[in-house]
């Protein structure tokens, strides 16, 4: 710092204000420090800076399961907002969805370098009294019913839900089939209840549910049951990779998407609008969520405060080419 103070012709106090990025520097002075930091080479100490200040500049994130489509575009929207604010992401990945496995997790964070944790872990772990984030740290869930103890970001999944499973039954089906996720995801279980409710609301018949692991395989086998039943008219299907299985269970048995049969599907993956036929889906605003997410730890970090409740991000029903009227 003292060298390129020199170079620059200004005190160490300006070359240290410039490279932490603080206001009530002249623009020409600023870029004569910066100048002269690229001549000799200079990058700011990043740990010397924490230690001083107290800030790590980064978030750390928990996140269950990098296979699925919703972790992984919200683990995306997450570490662009918080590159964009200025914050780098710490990923500690839970390989093994157990009680000991999220503890593990919590206590390498702990260790860490780390001003806040955005945990992303859509079962139910966190309800159990063993599992207890770091003392002291700014926590925001997502996807979880924690809102009583930490800061929640979540979709709406409920709405969502009940917009596709509305949809099918204004088009005039008399009732509608679901094939959801696996029984231990938050996300998947508010689906099941908003379609169960809004079949109830509507007078109609509950069928027999169905369930998947999110993936186009276990889509497929669902799709198989659902193909073999001449009653069954429109699915909802938890999740658009699954809904891709369940069109091609179809597509076998000879069923027609959506003469025979209408299909929804949730998430409004990019490939859905170039399926055959292209698919009815709920899509979910990733890059809101964790833009939310973000915000909402950095209000904690610096305020200090911790914040506790529930924020949902409205959900959109696109509707494309598998839905129809039921034959007649």
């Amino acid at each position: 710092m003292a060298d390129v103070a020199q170079l620059a012709g200004v005190s160490s106090q300006t070359v240290s204000r410039v490279s932490n990025g603080f206001p009530g520097v002249v623009d020409a002075t600023r870029q004569q420090v910066l100048a002269a930091m690229k001549e000799l080479g200079y990058r700011p100490n990043s740990a010397a800076r924490a230690l001083k200040s107290g800030e790590f500049r980064t978030l750390g994130v928990v996140l269950f399961n990098l296979s699925t489509t919703g972790n992984m575009r919200t683990l995306e929207a997450v570490a662009s907002s918080a590159a964009h604010e200025g914050y780098a992401t710490t990923l500690l990945p839970v390989a093994v969805p157990t009680q000991d496995g999220v503890r593990g997790a919590f206590t390498r964070l702990g260790e860490l370098a780390v001003d806040g944790i955005i945990v992303i872990m859509e079962v139910h772990l966190l309800d159990a009294a063993t599992v207890s984030l770091p003392p002291h740290a700014q926590v925001v869930v997502v996807d979880s019913n924690a809102g009583d103890r930490y800061c929640v970001v979540d979709t709406d999944q409920s709405g969502g839900s009940r917009a596709a499973v509305q949809h099918l039954l204004d088009l005039g089906h008399r009732t509608v089939w679901h094939v959801a996720g696996p029984e231990e995801s938050f996300a998947a279980e508010r689906r099941v209840d908003s379609w169960r409710s809004t079949l109830e609301a509507a007078g109609c018949e509950v069928p027999e549910l169905l369930r998947g692991d999110w993936s186009a395989e276990s889509g497929y086998r669902a799709g198989r049951r659902l193909a073999a039943d001449p009653g069954c008219t429109a699915v909802f299907v938890a999740n658009d990779q699954m809904a891709i299985g369940v069109l091609r269970a179809l597509h076998e048995r000879g069923r027609s998407v959506p003469g025979d049969v209408s299909v929804v599907g949730f998430d409004d993956l990019a490939e859905s609008a170039s399926l055959v036929p292209p698919l009815t889906t709920v899509r979910q605003d990733f890059a809101e969520v964790g833009r939310r997410c973000v915000d909402s730890v950095l209000r904690q970090i610096r305020s200090d405060e911790p914040e506790r409740g529930t924020t949902l991000v409205p959900t959109r029903l696109v509707v494309r080419e598998s839905t129809a009227p039921p034959p007649q």
